[in-house]
């Protein structure tokens, strides 16, 4: 599982012309799923993102986490994070996870998130998608799940 993770004051995507998540201070996900993750990638990606301490304290150390902070999390499928550019022009997405998993294992993330309390707006699986943000820092994290970066 692969996450571009934004610190954000504020995110929003919509669909067609309509808003389907937004949220204030937080967090901004964008999530790849790969052809192999199972539950044990899931875990690590939500338990990551929970804890990643990438918000300032009074200090002006990046030392709080989402959690510390009670901050909201806005959630943005998107498998182009498994494009492999390294050979010709067009990007392979043959380590993307087919839709039916990307699907179930994006929603699960989603649900779990919500299960530990935070506050989780969420894009729509396959959909073309405008996400606006506005980034804080900037502050921008690359995660994961079978450590390959």
């Amino acid at each position: 599982m692969r996450a571009v993770v934004q610190r954000v004051t504020q995110a929003q995507v919509e669909v067609e012309g309509q808003v389907t998540g937004a949220i204030a201070a937080g967090l901004l996900v964008l999530l790849g799923v790969h052809r192999h993750d199972t539950d044990k990638d899931l875990a690590w990606m939500v338990d990551k993102i929970q804890h990643l301490r990438i918000f300032e304290d009074e200090g002006g150390l990046m030392n709080r986490s989402l959690a510390d902070v009670g901050g909201q999390l806005l959630v943005v499928s998107q498998f182009t994070l498994y494009g492999d550019c390294r050979k010709g022009r067009r990007p392979s997405w043959n380590e993307a996870a087919p839709p039916e998993l990307a699907r179930q294992l994006y929603e699960q993330f989603i649900d779990r998130c919500r299960g530990r309390g935070i506050p989780t707006q969420a894009g729509v699986f396959q959909a073309m998608m405008q996400v606006s943000l506005t980034n804080s820092g900037p502050v921008t994290i690359l995660l994961d799940s079978h450590k390959t970066f």
